[in-house]
């Protein structure tokens, strides 16, 4: 399996910037190579219930100066539905998702703009404060 490009964002608002090989939706653990590491020493076992989200990403340092879409566009065809998760540090998310169920550990979130720098997010359900489709 080709290793993700992820940063992993706690709820105590540490981050984690690597690579991963092992992150699955439905398992309580993954590991991953801390950003610049130099041998295995720097691989991190991370708990995904002390998480707020791991965002795939394409670029660690993504373009701050890049202002993403977060509507569609007219006629634009979507997978899923529509859905705003506010986190409970207050940051806002929108994009589709076909997997949302607050009883389940998380789901997976889908930029609406295919330029982002985020391919996907998977989203812990216990950082969110609030979620709803649009």
């Amino acid at each position: 399996m080709e290793p993700s490009k992820i940063v992993v964002r706690y709820r105590d608002g540490k981050t984690l910037k690597g690579y991963t090989q092992n992150f699955f939706p439905n398992k309580p653990v993954f590991h991953v190579n801390r950003l610049g590491a130099s041998g295995s020493g720097d691989l991190v076992e991370v708990k995904v219930d002390a998480l707020k989200a791991v965002f795939f990403v394409r670029d660690f340092a993504g373009n701050p100066k890049y202002d993403e879409r977060k509507r569609l566009l007219e006629g634009e065809k979507i997978q899923g539905r529509m859905i705003e998760v506010t986190f409970r540090d207050g940051e806002i998310l929108t994009g589709t998702t076909t997997g949302y169920d607050p009883n389940r550990p998380g789901f997976f979130l889908f930029p609406v703009d295919p330029k982002a720098n985020n391919t996907k997010v998977y989203v812990v359900s216990g950082g969110i404060g609030k979620a709803r489709f649009l």
